[in-house]
């Protein structure tokens, strides 16, 4: 490719956006603000969403011990099966997600959105955790 100016074989090939570094930095960064404020504890666990193009993931995690005490996910066989859009498998998420929290003795939680837009699936899934009984 003689006489080109690309700066890497990814983006002459087109693999990666040209700005996926930074979009994901900016993520961390946001996170990072976000994380200076909300810590979780033993009576009131962490809940983090972390977000794919394609998936939910969602975990309740206790700071303290450095544990993570539920999780849910897209992936699971139970929200596999969900008819419909990746919002309505995100607020899926977010039901199974308060079941388990409810079976390990959860009640309460502090919202981690993760850096992302408190918009969308990730709003969709405090939705769907707050209707299967968790207090955000």
């Amino acid at each position: 490719m003689a006489g080109t100016k690309t700066r890497s074989h990814a983006r002459a090939t087109g693999r990666v956006r040209p700005h996926t570094h930074a979009t994901a930095a900016a993520r961390v960064r946001r996170h990072l603000r976000v994380r200076k404020k909300v810590t979780g504890s033993a009576s009131r666990p962490r809940l983090v969403v972390n977000r794919s193009a394609r998936h939910m993931f969602a975990q309740i995690v206790d700071d303290s011990a450095g544990r993570t005490l539920a999780a849910a996910s897209t992936l699971d066989g139970d929200v596999r099966a969900v008819e419909g859009d990746k919002t309505a498998k995100a607020r899926k998420v977010g039901e199974l997600l308060a079941q388990r929290a409810k079976d390990a003795g959860i009640e309460a939680v502090v919202f981690d959105r993760g850096g992302y837009r408190y918009h969308g699936r990730v709003a969709a899934l405090a939705d769907g955790a707050r209707e299967g009984g968790l207090k955000l």
